[in-house]
């Protein structure tokens, strides 16, 4: 009965919608102290080719890596095709953020992963920015898959990390320790310096290297993050359950 309801399209529209007025409510009630703003800003106007990664679980501020408002860079979001996957879509759009459907394929049901990075690549060459959960959709937590590399060698873009924290919040005990940040709080917001896109003609020992500083990256501002805000630190899963990467000819992430 519960699943049913959330396959609705209206209940889909009115939890993604409700949740995500609610994370602007925490947005613009919470105190941010940001670092390494200086970093991200230039690809907030003009061409703001890039591609920023955040875990699944910090997913309920990413939107402040970008910015809004006229002249501002258009962003848009990997989701995935599920039915929860439908349900953030609306609460991303609630924050201001375009999506674009995709998944990797699932044995041999394709969920439109080729015509997702089609699309990703099509608008960061048109001066736009995405962003993505390199741990998505089900993990290892904390553990970035090769999908974004692709896309950022496709589109001779740059990847960035970000990372929040709040003093006030939920940890939820799903497989990516899903922070939920509550109002009236405070918080950090910390970028990483962009990471070159890995050549056109690069090998996979190559496209390792970049996919393991994101990695590397994103644990270490998290980590900051979580300290800096006197939150318990959230550790990556163990590398011994890692999942198999995907091979050369799927790359995507979601």
């Amino acid at each position: 009965m519960f699943k049913t309801l959330l396959g609705n399209p209206i209940v889909q529209f009115l939890i993604g919608r409700g949740f995500g007025l609610y994370l602007l409510l925490v947005a613009s009630t919470t105190r941010w102290h940001r670092i390494n703003q200086a970093a991200v800003a230039p690809f907030w106007t003009g061409d703001g080719r890039l591609i920023t990664c955040f875990w699944h679980g910090r997913f309920p501020q990413a939107h402040l890596v970008w910015t809004y408002g006229r002249g501002a860079t258009k962003a848009k979001m990997l989701v995935s095709h599920s039915r929860e996957g439908e349900t953030i879509a609306q609460t991303v759009r609630a924050l201001g953020v375009e999506v674009i459907h995709g998944s990797a394929a699932k044995g041999a049901q394709q969920k439109g992963g080729f015509e997702a990075v089609r699309e990703l690549v099509r608008h960061i060459e048109h001066g736009g920015m995405i962003g993505l959960t390199p741990d998505g959709p089900r993990g290892p937590r904390m553990r970035a898959k090769i999908g974004p590399v692709y896309i950022a060698k496709f589109a001779q873009a740059p990847l960035m990390a970000m990372a929040w924290s709040t003093r006030w919040r939920i940890v939820f005990k799903s497989w990516d320790r899903f922070v939920l940040p509550l109002p009236f709080g405070t918080g950090v917001l910390i970028w990483a310096d962009p990471i070159p896109p890995p050549p056109l003609d690069a090998d996979r020992t190559a496209l390792e290297a970049v996919r393991a500083r994101l990695e590397q990256d994103l644990n270490r501002i998290t980590a900051e993050a979580d300290t800096l805000t006197g939150a318990a630190v959230i550790e990556p899963a163990p590398v011994k359950t890692l999942a198999r990467q995907a091979p050369e000819n799927a790359p995507i992430t979601s």
